[in-house]
């Protein structure tokens, strides 16, 4: 997006006037912007009609008082490209281009969609396949379709690639306050982030959410992600489908390990973006923070009138790291004077029904258990059915007083059912707008308070280090597509390590006849390992041999490994092996992969090693370069990293020494001269105060 597109976006978003093109799509725009209030001024063009929605049509784009700054275009595909042109050389600002048929299609379709970006110049186009537009705030509806939704004058911003998907969201149950509705549809002029770096800068957006199926330019993602992050604005993604891990990947084990999600889920953690998996969590999570705000913590109070909800916060809050702390001694004492003689004093705490409903003696109870020091409230009601509400009085009383007692304590607060339908509209909105969250299902408001708490740590810990650092760097010019791989043996890959700083166990090469003579020379133990083409994986081969303690023992293996690896692939057999000393046994085994993704650069992936690479799935995956507590805490999510603290009695690692080894792996990998494809460590030795690669992949490109 260039600064004119950015100028001609801002006019589309608040545009003075709206040019409506087509026949019944048209029409349908026409009534949802009367509906939904627009002021400003509605011109159709059709020469066919003499008026569209109760507005006099005009025959042309001519005929129009002056260029529109906003246009909705639904006519056929060829007639819109022409359209478009005409439109742009007359001074229009923006254009929503609901006319499909283009690269959805395939190639016919994006010769098409190539002339159309080609007319547009200028323009701020949406689209082309796409539903359009609604800014809830200023009351325009760029819509085809009846459309819902409704803002307090402050909301959620949110962008689809899916335009369905950005009506159902428009027609939830949910009480969201919306600030837009953006569907993109192919993105041939505007993308997603184009929207975001307009969108998160104004005062009404209190965060934004998105439906990503994928991302055309990472790198401009991240620089508008950090943009948003760094104005305060949270980002809510729902990525949606999958993709194969490129081929260059088939030999590691990182094959099986990391894919093309896991590269999102190490961009949205780099950057500070929150991801759900559905879109109800999507929308409740943007509910909280657009109305409750960010916790400080994971420091959690919850209030019910039942037992089972109690039990049901706590139990769910465990599972996903929240904390509701006990109630100090002091203000124990105090509920206890306080609740009926059958309340227990707990947190989340059942108040029970003896005082249900009566403010003067529920209210005291919410204040004072709020008066310690907590970063949520959670209050649990779920309300009656409208026939069956003669008790909805005492279920307001009780919220009332939750509202005063956490707007006293300024801190986030939320009241949820227990079901989700369990929450009638008059009520969501009530809460609205006493600025608590109308929260619908416990576990969906747990893990968007969770996902908020995230992120209020996430974003502190991006700006305490260099943002530059973590934008994505454009990947041009890093793809091998076309480039002729290279593998490289363990010894030479070994050799390349040691250049970065790396530990190798101690080893020499040798022919068939030498291994017994420098084995002796090492010193026993030895390992011995045939060296040669198409034994990348030495054990399934049978080409390594462990723990050797004599030259007999050595002769014996070297025989036996031409045998098994003769019967594995005859052309795989060589007289090259390597030998080195035998390493005790280390506190834990790490893999380690450092490659390079033609869409995001360089990532590394970590993960339990050895034998136990395939057997715990116990991997994370990271975009480079990182930096050292990005590292550190990326380890210590594995399972496996509770044997760097002395697991069972066991010795503790020198975790500096560990990132220090790591990051000299990575910047060996960053700037070394030749092209390397792939590094994989596995096993990475890892030991008391140092580690140890004990085996390696390494392709290049050349």
């Amino acid at each position: 997006m260039n600064e004119k597109q950015h100028q001609n976006l801002e006019k589309l978003l608040k545009p003075r006037h709206l040019a409506i093109i087509g026949g019944r799509d048209a029409e349908a725009v026409a009534k949802e912007c009367a509906r939904i209030g627009f002021t400003g001024q509605i011109w159709p063009v059709n020469p066919k009609r003499e008026n569209i929605g109760g507005f006099k049509c005009f025959a042309s784009i001519e005929d129009l008082p002056e260029a529109p700054d906003a246009v909705y275009l639904a006519i056929p595909r060829e007639a819109a490209i022409s359209t478009v042109k005409g439109l742009a050389e007359m001074g229009a600002s923006g254009v929503v281009c609901y006319s499909a048929g283009f690269s959805e299609i395939g190639t016919e379709g994006k010769v098409l969609e190539e002339a159309l970006v080609s007319a547009a110049g200028d323009l701020a186009l949406v689209g082309p396949n796409c539903y359009g537009v609604i800014n809830y705030i200023d009351k325009i509806a760029l819509w085809p379709f009846p459309h819902g939704g409704a803002s307090p004058g402050y909301g959620a911003a949110i962008i689809t690639q899916s335009g369905m998907l950005s009506s159902d969201l428009t027609m939830s149950q949910r009480s969201l306050p919306f600030a837009y509705m953006i569907s993109v549809g192919n993105q041939s002029v505007l993308r997603l982030e184009d929207f975001i770096d307009v969108l998160c800068t104004r005062p009404e957006v209190k965060a934004i959410g998105l439906h990503i199926e994928g991302i055309k330019d990472i790198s401009r993602f991240s620089e508008v992600a950090l943009k948003a992050l760094d104005a305060g604005v949270p980002i809510v993604a729902l990525k949606t489908g999958s993709s194969k891990i490129g081929s260059e990947l088939t030999v590691s084990h990182t094959a099986s390990l990391s894919g093309s999600d896991d590269l999102f889920q190490a961009l949205f953690d780099r950057l500070g973006i929150i991801r759900v998996s559905n879109p109800s969590q999507l929308l409740e999570t943007l509910k909280f923070i657009c109305v409750a705000g960010i916790p400080k913590g994971k420091r959690l109070v919850g209030l019910t009138c039942s037992g089972g909800g109690a039990t049901l916060l706590a139990d769910h809050a465990e599972k996903i790291g929240l904390e509701f702390t006990k109630p100090s001694e002091e203000i124990t004492k105090k509920l206890t004077r306080l609740l009926h003689y059958t309340a227990t004093v707990s947190n989340p705490l059942d108040y029970t029904t003896p005082i249900w409903g009566i403010p003067e003696r529920v209210t005291p109870v919410f204040k004072a258990l709020l008066t310690d020091s907590y970063d949520a409230a959670v209050f649990v009601q779920d309300y009656p059915y409208p026939e069956l509400d003669e008790s909805k009085p005492y279920y307001l009383s009780d919220a009332k007083s939750f509202i005063e007692a956490s707007s006293k304590a300024r801190i986030p607060a939320a009241i949820c059912s227990t079901l989700p339908e369990n929450m009638d509209q008059e009520t969501r909105e009530m809460l609205v707008e006493n600025g608590v969250a109308p929260m619908q299902g416990i576990h969906e408001a747990l893990e968007s308070i969770s996902a908020a708490a995230w992120y209020f740590r996430r974003s502190e810990a991006i700006r305490t280090n260099n943002v530059d650092e973590l934008r994505v760097k454009s990947s041009s010019g890093m793809s091998f597509a076309g480039s002729v791989c290279t593998m490289f043996d363990e010894w030479e890959g070994k050799q390349l390590l040691q250049k970065f700083g790396l530990n190798v166990p101690k080893g020499l090469m040798a022919n068939t006849a030498e291994v017994p003579e420098l084995a002796k020379k090492l010193g026993f133990p030895v390992v011995v390992k045939m060296i040669g083409n198409n034994l990348e994986h030495k054990t399934d081969a049978g080409a390594i041999a462990l723990n050797l303690s004599s030259c007999e023992e050595v002769e014996i293996a070297v025989d036996r490994m031409k045998k098994d690896v003769y019967l594995y692939d005859s052309k795989a057999v060589s007289e090259k092996f390597l030998v080195e000393k035998m390493l005790e046994r280390p506190i834990a085994e790490l893999l380690v992969n450092v490659r390079t993704d033609s869409q995001f650069g360089m990532v590394m992936t970590m993960a339990a090693g050895g034998i136990l690479t395939e057997l715990l799935n116990d991997a994370i995956t990271i975009l480079l370069p990182t930096n050292r507590n990005d590292l550190e805490y990326a380890l210590n999510s594995l399972k496996i990293s509770k044997l760097f603290d002395g697991f069972r009695g066991r010795e503790k690692i020198d975790m500096e020494q560990l990132l220090t080894s790591l990051l000299d792996l990575v910047d060996g990998v960053l700037n070394e001269a030749i092209h390397i494809k792939e590094i994989e460590i596995n096993p990475l030795f890892v030991f008391k105060e140092n580690v140890c690669a004990v085996d390696v992949l390494m392709s290049v490109a050349s």
